[in-house]
C-alpha cells in the first residue's frame, strides 16, 4: 500500500480491519504529505500535528482491543476555520478573530470525534466565509492543487485543496451561497450541501442564519455518505435544526439510476448565464452517461438564475450585516478589502427589502418543490467556468459569481457538486445534483451512479 494519501475513508476502514494499516502509520504519512504540499497550497491555517498523532495512537489502541467506533474510526479529517475546535483559534481567516480560542468543539466536530475521526487542524477559508480569495489577510489564501496558480474555490478553500491533494480524505466545509460546492467543483472532489437543518451549525461562526449549512467534502461519493451519517442529527439548541432522524445515506448507493427521472435545468447554463464551452460539453456528457445508465433525463424550467441570485444576495447581506455591523463600525480597517466590500451593502438593505426577499423565497421554494414532484432529482451546472488564476483579480471577480449554487441555499434543498471532466487547460469542471428535502440519499445515489460510470474520481491532481 504505497499511496496512502489517496485512500478513501472506506478503504482506510477496511485496511484497519484487515490489520494491513494502522492509524499512526496513516497519520504519519499524511503529516509528511502535508509538510510537502502546505508551502505550495496553504490549505492549513493551523496544523495540529501533535494532537492528531495522539488521537491516532488512541484510535490504534482501541482497535487493538477490538473496539471500533465505526467506519470513521481513525480516519483523518480537516476542519474549516469558522468551525470551533476546542483549544484552537477560530479565526475566520480574519484579523478580527485572530486570537479567538474556541472553548469547546462545534457539534459537528464533536460528532466526528464520537465516530473516532482524527482532527488534523484548521483549514483556510475566505474571510468570514465571504471575503476572498484575498492577499491582505493574516494568512495566505489556499491554492488549487490542479494548478497552484489558480484559486481552489471558496469559501471552504482549504477544505477543497486539502482533500483534492491527498492531505486528508475528509473535510468539513460550510455553504451559504455555494461554499462547499464551489471548492468541490473547481478542485474535482465531491461536496454536499445537505438539506437545510439536517446538520447542526452550533459552534460554527455564522454568515447568514437562514442560508448557512455545514457539509461534507470528500474524494468519493461513498465517503460523503459516511461523513454525512456521522454529522446528521437534530440539535435542539440550533434554531435551524430539523427534528428528523433521517439516516441510511449510503444505503442505496449501489442501486444505480435505472428508472429514475432527472430534470435537467438547462437554461441556467444555456441562456441565463452562458457557460464556458468546456462546462457545457461536460454537462452534455453527464446527461448521456445517465441516460445510458437507464435514467430518464428531461429539460425542465425554473425561475431565472438571476432571480435566485438576487434573493440570495438580499437575504445574505441583510443577515450578515446583523452579525458584522458592530465590528464594521468600530474596526473596519481590520477587515480585508473584499470582505468589507461584500458585507457593507447590508447596511443599505431595508426591512422591506428583507421581508420582500423572504416572500419571494417562499415562491421560489414552491417552484423547486413542484418540479421535484415529477422528478426524483434535478441536475444543473455548478460553476460556469473553470477556476481563474488567483492573482488575476479582474477575471476572478468576473467568473466567481457565475454559478448555479445559490438557488439551493435559498430553497434549502440538498445539492451536491462533483467533477464531470477536465477543461482544455487541465482544470476540473463539474455538475450539480439536487434532491427533495431530507432525500439526500437519492442525490448521493445518482452521484454514485455517475461516479462509477464516468470514473473521474480516479483522476488526481498532478502534484
Amino acid at each position: 500500500m504505497t499511496d496512502l494519501h489517496w485512500l478513501s475513508a472506506a478503504e482506510i476502514s477496511k485496511a484497519y480491519a484487515a490489520r494491513t494499516l494502522s492509524p499512526t502509520e496513516l497519520t504519519k504519512a499524511l503529516l509528511a504529505r502535508i509538510g510537502d504540499l502546505q508551502p505550495k497550497l496553504n490549505a492549513f491555517i493551523r496544523l495540529d500535528a501533535d494532537a492528531a498523532m495522539e488521537a491516532a495512537k488512541t484510535a490504534e489502541a482501541e482497535l487493538s482491543q477490538g473496539r471500533s467506533r465505526g467506519p470513521l474510526h481513525g480516519v483523518p479529517v480537516g476542519i474549516k476555520d469558522i468551525i470551533d475546535v476546542a483549544g484552537l483559534p477560530t479565526t475566520g481567516h480574519s484579523k478580527i478573530l485572530v486570537d479567538n480560542i474556541a472553548k469547546q468543539d462545534a457539534v459537528c466536530v464533536s460528532q466526528l470525534r464520537k465516530a473516532g475521526a482524527i482532527v488534523m487542524g484548521k483549514l483556510s477559508t475566505h474571510e468570514f466565509a465571504i471575503g476572498g480569495p484575498s492577499f491582505d489577510l493574516p494568512f495566505p489564501p489556499a491554492r488549487n492543487p490542479w494548478n497552484p496558480r489558480h484559486h481552489p474555490g471558496g469559501s471552504s478553500s482549504g477544505s477543497g485543496a486539502g482533500v483534492a491533494s491527498g492531505m486528508f480524505p475528509l473535510a468539513l466545509g460550510t455553504d451559504t451561497g455555494g461554499s462547499v460546492r464551489n471548492p468541490a467543483s473547481v478542485c474535482g472532489i465531491v461536496g454536499l450541501k445537505p438539506t437545510y437543518g439536517l446538520v447542526s451549525r452550533r459552534g460554527v461562526f455564522p454568515l447568514a442564519f437562514t442560508l448557512d449549512h455545514v457539509g461534507p467534502m470528500t474524494r468519493t461519493v461513498a465517503d460523503n455518505a459516511l461523513l454525512l451519517e456521522a454529522l446528521a442529527g437534530h440539535d435542539p439548541l440550533d434554531p435551524g435544526s430539523a427534528a428528523t432522524q433521517v439516516r441510511g445515506f449510503g444505503a442505496t448507493l449501489d442501486r444505480g439510476v435505472r428508472g429514475l427521472r432527472i430534470g435537467f435545468i438547462r437554461h441556467f447554463h444555456e441562456t441565463d448565464m452562458p457557460a464556458h464551452p468546456d462546462v457545457t460539453a461536460a454537462l452534455e456528457d453527464v446527461e448521456r452517461v445517465l441516460q445510458v445508465e437507464g435514467a430518464q433525463v428531461d429539460a425542465v424550467k425554473l425561475p431565472s438564475l438571476s432571480e435566485f441570485a438576487g434573493i440570495n444576495r438580499v437575504i445574505l447581506c441583510s443577515e450578515a450585516w446583523s452579525i458584522h455591523a458592530p465590528w464594521l463600525r468600530s474596526r473596519p480597517q481590520d477587515y480585508g478589502a473584499l470582505a468589507r466590500r461584500r458585507l457593507l451593502p447590508g447596511a443599505f438593505m431595508t426591512a422591506g427589502d428583507y421581508v420582500g426577499a423572504q416572500r419571494r423565497r417562499a415562491e421560489l421554494i414552491a417552484a423547486v418543490n413542484d418540479k421535484l414532484r415529477d422528478y426524483d432529482v434535478l441536475m444543473c451546472a455548478s460553476s460556469m467556468d473553470p477556476a481563474s488564476e488567483i492573482e488575476d483579480a479582474a477575471e476572478t471577480a468576473r467568473t466567481y459569481p457565475r454559478q448555479a449554487r445559490a438557488p439551493f441555499n435559498v430553497t434549502g434543498h440538498p445539492a451536491l457538486a462533483m467533477m464531470s471532466g477536465l477543461s482544455g487547460n487541465g482544470l476540473p469542471v463539474s455538475v450539480q445534483f439536487v434532491g427533495r428535502y431530507f432525500d439526500d440519499a437519492t442525490v448521493l445515489r445518482v452521484a454514485a451512479a455517475y461516479e462509477r460510470a464516468a470514473g473521474w474520481y480516479k483522476k488526481h491532481p498532478p502534484i
